[in-house]
């Protein structure tokens, strides 16, 4: 109470800011438990495959929203809940979990058309807006109640119900604050829903899936959400959501219409490959048995052993998935991918040029080449290593895998700057802000003065990680 009374409008800028974390935190997501993930820390997870079928997934949706030009990212979260969400206005968010357990194509492309509606919706921005907008009425009523408290101390006793309105009148804004917000987040995700059986009917895709996802989760959530306060809910209540959509997908003149069967076997692909990376292999075994030939569930098997020790019965598994789809990037990264974890990078080098010329545009795939080239030791590489860590950079600059195989290159060349710089390039998206500075300033002193390398140097040492000073 000391730091109300002293500095009323400091203290009730402070509640406010937590509220406004609190909302934005839970705003915009597919289920309520989606800010846990952001709160902690995400760790993201990478793959070629799984990133270009979600960009095929997304690409038709985003042009039926007008957003095919605003460069849209997918991004996939080490989560094991069905989940995703947006946390700004480039970027879905999408957990592990929701690609191993959407049955179908059409479950996964509705929950990406949902979560496109919020970015064509502006409801990031919007909610941001009307949280300032609030902010001036909130502080003005908790200094009025600061005021008030104030007067019922110095009148003492006399004053105590002067005093006790004054405490109600700080509570009420925030009470009021957080019901007017959550409302306007059930109205988003409302909005959401609509917006996206609208891109699901534009592409002439089913909304079954988008209904079919909400559905389940209006099982799962029915008893949680028994005996809850409909107004202290971010989203709307199960039974209602899933009822409004129900009306929308079944007017659909789409609504039965299947998805290729091409399409299904690239989801299925994708599930076993997720499990196979994701699971133990108890797991994998129970979910694929042997007596399941299907090319899916011989993907998982091959993934699992191979990751579990067993290289050669590895190959021979992958072999056999290149053999069935002998035109199939994925199956020689993955054959790569298991001989350099498996110390035989020499016997990488094959199997990963033939993924990325197959694959044709797949950065991640150059990195790993590149990755490959250099643990061979065999410096006849080197120049070829930099030139495609390079270009795979150039295209996918988010990645500090990249930079780092590009500094041992570099630095196996005796090019210490270079390498100093791709060093601390790698440090920075890690987020490790110290490391990128030291580097950083090591690589600009070694630099001519006005070079790039010393320019890009001296931008590392200027910038700031968020969170990480």
């Amino acid at each position: 109470m000391k730091d109300l009374h002293l500095q009323p409008q400091k203290a009730a800028t402070r509640l406010f800011s937590r509220l406004t974390a609190l909302l934005t935190a839970a705003a915009i997501t597919l289920t309520p438990m989606a800010a846990s993930a952001q709160q902690g820390g995400m760790r993201l997870l990478r793959d070629a495959e799984i990133e270009q079928l979600l960009r095929d997934y997304t690409r038709p949706i985003l042009r039926a929203a007008g957003m095919e030009k605003q460069n849209i990212q997918i991004v996939i979260i080490n989560n094991a809940s069905f989940n995703a969400f947006v946390a700004d206005g480039r970027r879905i968010f999408v957990n592990h979990g929701a690609l191993m357990q959407s049955q179908t194509p059409n479950q996964l492309i509705g929950v990406l058309a949902h979560e496109t509606g919020h970015l064509a919706g502006g409801h990031l921005s919007k909610l941001r807006q009307r949280l300032a907008e609030a902010q001036t009425q909130m502080i003005v009523a908790m200094l009025l109640g600061v005021g008030a408290m104030a007067a019922g101390a110095r009148g003492g006793s006399t004053n105590n119900n002067l005093g006790n309105v004054g405490a109600a009148a700080i509570a009420a804004p925030q009470a009021m604050l957080m019901n007017t917000m959550l409302a306007y987040q059930r109205q988003h995700e409302e909005n959401a829903d609509r917006a996206g059986v609208n891109f699901l009917n534009k592409t002439g895709q089913s909304s079954k899936g988008m209904y079919e996802t909400f559905q389940r989760f209006s099982s799962d959530s029915l008893f949680a959400s028994r005996g809850a306060d409909p107004y202290m809910q971010s989203h709307p209540m199960p039974r209602e959501r899933v009822a409004a959509l129900e009306g929308l997908a079944k007017s659909s003149p789409y609504w039965d219409k299947k998805d290729d069967p091409a399409l299904v076997l690239r989801h299925e692909l994708m599930r076993a490959k997720t499990a196979g990376f994701m699971e133990q292999r108890d797991t994998v075994m129970r979910r694929y048995p042997p007596s399941d030939t299907s090319l899916p569930a011989q993907y998982a098997r091959a993934i699992s052993t191979y990751r579990h020790g067993d290289l050669t019965v590895a190959i021979g598994q992958i072999d056999q998935l290149i053999k069935a789809q002998p035109n199939n990037p994925y199956f020689y990264e993955l054959r790569g991918q298991a001989f350099l974890e498996g110390g035989k990078p020499n016997e990488a080098i094959p199997p990963l040029r033939r993924a990325v010329q197959l694959a044709g545009n797949a950065p991640l795939i150059e990195m790993m080449l590149g990755q490959a080239l250099i643990a061979s030791g065999n410096n006849a590489y080197t120049d070829e290593a930099i030139r495609i860590l390079k270009g795979a950079i150039a295209r996918e600059g988010e990645a500090p895998a990249g930079y780092q195989q590009l500094a041992m290159a570099y630095g196996r060349k005796g090019e210490l700057a270079e390498a100093d710089l791709a060093s601390a390039q790698a440090a920075f998206l890690r987020g490790d802000n110290k490391t990128a500075r030291d580097l950083a300033s090591r690589a600009k002193a070694r630099f001519a003065v006005g070079t790039p390398g010393w320019v890009k140097a001296d931008d590392i040492i200027a910038a700031k990680v968020a969170g990480k000073n």
